[in-house]
């Protein structure tokens, strides 16, 4: 597993208690760099939306924690937020919870002159993603899609 992987997992680890103690649940975990910062970035959810309470209470706890097992050797800035409206679907999970709303997919490489799509997700396994576009179903390969998160439309 790499640095980043690992950093992730073993966050998501310290993690688990604390969004169990404060109600909400885990979205995602990502250590990122952008610019000369690294960022870890933790997404937590609950039902109806996380409040500024709710990602201060499980900021505060997991920063303690990640002082007390100090085991990023980097300089690193930590936050925690909501995923947002227009989340990205990186796993499964986000997949599962999302069947039947409408999501945008970009790909990495043009398919039928176009790189981007919206439709209703329909179902997806481990090779492919399915969705419904004007009364058609499209279906695309994991691999070609460099995007793929709910839509946002106001």
């Amino acid at each position: 597993m790499s640095k980043r992987g690992t950093y992730e997992s073993k966050t998501e680890e310290l993690l688990l208690p604390i969004v169990e103690k404060f109600g909400v649940e885990i979205y995602d975990v990502e250590y990122v760099k952008e610019g000369s910062d690294w960022y870890l970035r933790a997404y937590i959810d609950k039902p109806g939306g996380v409040n500024i309470n709710d990602c201060e209470n499980v900021s505060r706890a997991l920063s303690d924690e990640m002082d007390k097992e100090d085991f990023i050797e980097d300089a690193y800035i930590l936050e925690v937020s909501s995923p947002g409206l227009g989340r990205t679907l990186k796993k499964d999970r986000h997949l599962e919870k999302s069947i039947g709303e409408e999501v945008e997919i970009r790909t990495y490489k043009p398919i039928d002159k176009q790189k981007e799509f919206q439709g209703i997700l329909k179902s997806f396994d481990a090779q492919n993603i399915t969705i419904a576009m004007d009364e058609e179903e499209k279906v695309f390969a994991r691999t070609d899609i460099a995007l793929i998160r709910l839509a946002l439309n106001f």
